[in-house]
This record gives structure tokens, C-alpha cells and sequence, in this order.
């Protein structure tokens, strides 16, 4: 493998009701698209969520498990992109199901969504884990007689800064949004520290646009994507407009699920559970505004995670219904996609990650 030029994806899943061996390392072709694989790593209970490290030498996983949940950390070989387990600390909190890292690289952030509440580990020089530095529990509830009877965060996003720190509270309808203290660790309250989006959207993730002017947030049960302003001074998001995400006339059962800011921050891509879409959105580069673009079949059931590489030429949809990732081919100046015929087998595919390796 030429490593200057390796583009590695790792795929998190469920490993209960499941075959999965844990996480799937698989080499991009860029020329194609085509995904080959290269090992897998045993990785505990549901090692869903992931997050790479920004020197690349290791990545984290979020074991999805009731009770407490553990957050663990991986070494990854720069020849094969190979994990090697190093060690693993608790979330703090139920089900955790997504984490990210700082730009710094100094600590993991996590989100539980078992019991609403976020934490934050300390990363150690070796990449290892320390104990939490920062745990905090939400409280809160809304319309939804089942999925929002309590508090639920689903994601936890920083800014391209990492200033600021975006919890989606699902079970409460609320965005929290803290500082983060790069030295201590610590989730401050920020000048707003919580924004209310309307009752039974259920915002699942947030994406920033490149630029720290604006940032998008996806609502599972609304269906809608949330265009804010963002000042990343004080860490304050202003509503600019909701876009539905489902086409006019569709009236299926559909959840969203991840959204993602192309690289050059010229478009937004939404994923569809249920129509099983991407919705494609332009971004007005003045002002961040959203123009629809259409709607793009992803070739599987639920595909409630999808990545653009590296590269920005490949957008990958992962199903977690059906066990297969399906690759895409990206149209930089129309946003459109297009279905390169590539596609894997992975069992319960729950999130994708991709790193260029050093």
C-alpha cells in the first residue's frame, strides 16, 4: 500500500442481532470508488459511532451498550490501517452513540442517549483514554409519547474551532451548547446555552459549514433540516430557515438521520430512513442560505450514516437494514449524485469514517 496515498474507511456497527466482527477496515480506490477490505477489528459490544484522531494514529469508538456505555480507543498502523485495541473508560451515561475528538486532539467528547447526558475523556500522549474530566446530565422532555418521554443526546458537534461544543437533545428538543475548556477539560455554559427547535423534531446531528458562518441541523422525527447563523465568538446559533427533507407529496414513514457539509462547503447532503434518500442541498455562499437540489435513491434500507471522502469526489451511504455501503459518485459543481455500481456487504453498518492516511 502507498501510504501517501491510502484512503482507509472504517465502519462501526451493531454486533448484536447481528454477524458483525466489530469494526471493518476497508482501502479506497480513488479512481473508482470501489471499496476493498482490508481486516477487522473485534472491538466489544456495538462499537457503532466513530471518531479519528487529527494526527491519525488512532481512533475511538462508541460501545453502544445499556447501563453504562464505554467509550474505547484504538491504535491505527500507518502501513495496513490495521486497529489494535488499547483500552477502553466508561461514558458515564447509557448507550452512547456518537463521540468526536477536539482539533487539538487532547480529549473525546461523547453523548449518551440512554439517559441524556454528555462526557469528556482526556486523550493520553499514547492515544490511551483517561478518566472523564466532565459529565453532564440533561433533564427534559417533549410531545412524542415514546421517543421523547426524557432526555436523549444524540450527538455532540464542535465547531471548525473547537470553541463550542453542540448537543442535540433529541428527548427534549433542545440544541445545548457549551464552551469547552482546552485546558481543563470542562463543558462551560455558553452565552445561550440552550435553543429550542419546535416540539417533536427531534434533532439527531449537526454539521458546520467550513466557513464558522453558519451551521445545520437535522430533525429525526420533523423531517427538516435547520439553517442557523452562527457567531463562533460567542458560540450563539440564529435560525435562518427549515427546509422539509422528504419530497413534496411523499407520505411515508420516514426518519432522518446524518447530515454533512461538502469539504469546499458548497453543498449539504441530508440522509432519509424510511425514503431511503440523500437530499441534496446549494448553499448561497453569501449568505448560507439552502437551495433544494433533489432527492438520490441510496440503494438500501436505512441509511442512517454516509460520509464524502477525502477527496470529495465520493459520497458513501451506509444501510443499516439491509448490511450493505454503498458508493457514489459526487458532481462538485451540480452537487448531484451518481451510483458508481460499487457497493459492500457489512453487517449492520452504523457509522463510516474515512482517513487519508500520513
Amino acid at each position: 500500500m502507498n501510504k501517501q496515498t491510502a484512503i482507509i474507511a472504517y465502519i462501526g456497527t451493531q454486533t448484536d442481532g447481528s454477524s458483525s466482527g466489530g469494526i471493518y477496515v476497508y482501502r479506497m480506490n480513488p479512481s473508482t470508488g470501489e471499496l476493498d477490505e482490508l481486516s477487522t477489528a473485534a472491538a466489544g459490544i456495538n462499537p457503532t459511532y466513530l471518531a479519528i484522531h487529527p494526527s491519525k494514529r488512532y481512533l475511538y469508538a462508541a460501545n453502544t451498550i445499556e447501563g453504562e456505555g464505554l467509550i474505547s480507543a484504538f491504535s491505527i498502523d500507518p502501513f495496513t490501517g490495521g486497529l489494535t485495541f488499547m483500552n477502553s473508560q466508561p461514558s458515564g451515561g447509557s448507550k452512547p452513540v456518537h463521540l468526536l475528538v477536539d482539533g487539538a486532539g487532547k480529549f473525546v467528547l461523547a453523548g449518551n442517549f440512554g439517559d441524556g447526558s454528555v462526557c469528556v475523556l482526556p486523550i493520553q500522549a499514547d492515544g490511551r483514554l483517561g478518566a472523564m474530566t466532565d459529565f453532564i446530565r440533561h433533564s427534559g422532555s417533549s410531545v412524542h409519547p415514546t421517543r421523547q418521554q426524557g432526555p436523549r443526546v444524540h450527538s455532540v458537534t464542535l465547531d471548525p474551532a473547537s470553541r463550542y461544543a453542540v448537543a442535540a437533545e433529541y428527548g427534549a428538543d433542545q440544541l445545548r451548547v457549551y464552551r469547552l475548556d482546552a485546558e481543563c477539560g470542562k463543558l462551560l455554559p455558553s452565552a445561550v446555552p440552550s435553543i429550542s427547535v419546535p416540539a417533536g423534531s427531534g434533532p439527531r446531528h449537526a454539521a458546520f459549514h467550513p466557513s464558522e458562518r453558519w451551521a445545520y441541523v437535522i430533525n429525526e422525527l420533523g423531517n427538516t433540516l435547520m439553517s442557523y447563523d452562527y457567531d463562533p465568538v460567542q458560540g450563539i446559533l440564529l435560525l435562518r430557515e427549515t427546509h422539509a427533507t422528504l419530497p413534496e407529496g411523499y407520505a411515508g414513514p420516514s426518519f432522518c438521520a446524518d447530515v454533512h457539509v461538502h469539504p469546499d462547503g458548497t453543498f449539504v447532503y441530508g440522509s432519509n430512513r424510511g425514503h431511503n434518500s440523500i437530499v441534496i442541498y446549494a448553499v448561497e455562499p453569501d449568505t448560507g442560505s439552502l437551495r433544494l437540489v433533489g432527492h438520490e435513491p441510496t440503494l438500501g434500507r436505512a441509511p442512517r450514516s454516509f460520509i464524502i471522502d477525502p477527496t470529495g469526489r465520493y459520497l458513501y451511504a451506509a444501510h443499516q437494514d439491509t448490511d450493505n455501503v454503498v458508493a457514489f459518485a459526487l458532481n462538485r459543481q451540480t452537487g448531484l449524485l451518481r451510483p458508481t455500481g460499487h457497493s459492500i456487504k457489512v453487517p449492520m453498518p452504523v457509522c463510516i469514517k474515512m482517513v487519508s492516511l500520513p
